[in-house]
């Protein structure tokens, strides 16, 4: 299919898309992640030659600090409908979303089985050095889980939309080859061939047990047991030496974990150095560069962008104090997505460490991306601290947000306050 043929509303969407990704990195985030592992379904997409999951597009939300419920998501969300509808009505399109569905379902029941498997085993090597693999290994399980059961809604209802036969996939009879590893939902967005898959037998329901998923995005869960050893003795500063030291044993042990194609457990490991001292990330960042490893830097960063206030605001002024402004500001762009409570406690961490000027970069890329109301319910936490600041930040972006921000701020009854 070619781009003159696709229809308008498929291209509408493929054109919003195309917007979307141009304000995002694609060695970073989850963009980096589909990018990496399967560019060519992800160029299919943006081409408008299949439809990208909806799941996919919000994460791509995510990364450029869009809210899920805002406006730019109210809009993708309704082109996305429009075009997954005309897609479908070509010839063929119900047999296609039916086999997909059906690819779909076996995915998530394999997510089921393995994310049992998983938690046994993982409740059987609690506190040994193994668990920490296994957080990290049913961590990303439960996404594949998560995506393969929002893309089954998902097609039952467009297929539903066509008047196809919009009833559960039927229950496959045989368990999952142990030589079969598949791609996990977060990929299988294109038709492929189930030759040679088998589909794994249905577990009524994941396991709840076991270690929380591990990483930032996913609320900084405990530290690891390889983590805590690693992590420096409570009295004393962590000296360079130690830090240099340990940011090359990591990228060698990150190199090994790539080489062997475990990608799971090398993504733990940049994890793992968030729970550290913050510190001993400049030096990594050097190392990661050194190796050529961009892209590992740039992932440490989004995860980071999670963290609690007020660990992303000691990251963030370890970045600064060390010269890495671009990635302070990166960091910082990416966190804006959070929610303003969160935000204000964040900026209130650093000007209390005396970074006011990265407390500025984080301010103005709030009100870059976020609603002019969404900055006066910040400025309520510490109207005379932050109103001056929100509206310094809304003037260094431009004067209609500044305009816009001044009368947000008058109805929440704060513009008295504009020149504490």
């Amino acid at each position: 299919m070619t781009v003159h043929q696709l229809p308008v509303e498929v291209a509408n969407f493929a054109q919003w898309l195309t917007e979307l990704a141009s304000r995002l990195r694609p060695d970073a985030g989850w963009y980096g992640v589909f990018a990496e592992r399967d560019p060519e379904g992800l160029r299919a997409c943006f081409d408008g030659a299949e439809i990208l999951p909806w799941d996919v597009v919000e994460s791509l939300l995510q990364d450029a600090g869009e809210q899920a419920d805002g406006p730019l998501a109210g809009r993708g969300r309704a082109l996305h409908a429009a075009a997954a509808t005309a897609h479908d009505r070509r010839p063929g399109g119900a047999a296609a979303l039916a086999e997909r569905r059906d690819l779909m379902e076996h995915e998530r029941r394999y997510a089921e089985s393995r994310a049992r498997e998983l938690g046994d085993r993982l409740r059987a090597a609690a506190g040994t050095a193994e668990a920490a693999g296994l957080e990290s290994d049913l961590a990303w399980i439960r996404d594949d889980h998560a995506r393969a059961a929002a893309r089954v809604t998902e097609l039952t209802a467009r297929l539903a939309r066509l008047g196809g036969t919009a009833g559960a996939a039927p229950a496959p009879a045989a368990p999952p080859s142990a030589k079969r590893r598949p791609r996990g939902a977060r990929y299988a967005w294109l038709e492929e061939s189930a030759e040679g898959a088998t589909p794994a037998v249905a577990v009524p329901a994941l396991p709840t047990g076991g270690a929380a998923p591990r990483g930032a995005r996913f609320g900084g869960g405990g530290e690891s047991g390889a983590a805590a050893a690693q992590a420096p003795a409570p009295s004393g500063e962590t000296a360079p030496a130690q830090a240099v030291r340990a940011a090359a044993n990591a990228v060698y042990a990150l190199q090994r974990l790539r080489a062997q194609g475990r990608s799971g457990e090398a993504h733990a490991l940049l994890c793992e150095a968030l729970t550290g001292p913050p510190d001993r990330l400049p030096a990594l960042a050097a190392e990661l560069h050194r190796a050529g490893l961009h892209a590992d830097w740039s992932t440490l960063l989004w995860e980071a962008a999670s963290l609690p206030p007020g660990r992303l605001a000691a990251v963030a002024g370890v970045l600064a104090d060390a010269g890495r402004a671009a990635d302070c500001d990166q960091l910082l762009r990416q966190g804006v997505a959070r929610p303003v409570e969160e935000l204000a406690g964040a900026c209130a961490a650093l000007r209390a460490d005396g970074h006011d000027r990265e407390a500025h970069a984080l301010l103005t890329a709030f009100v870059r991306v976020r609603t002019p109301e969404d900055a006066a319910r910040l400025a309520v936490a510490d109207p005379r601290g932050l109103v001056p600041r929100l509206i310094g930040a809304a003037r260094a972006v431009s004067a209609a947000r500044e305009r816009d921000l001044l009368h947000a701020l008058r109805v929440a009854g704060l513009a008295g306050l504009a020149g504490a």
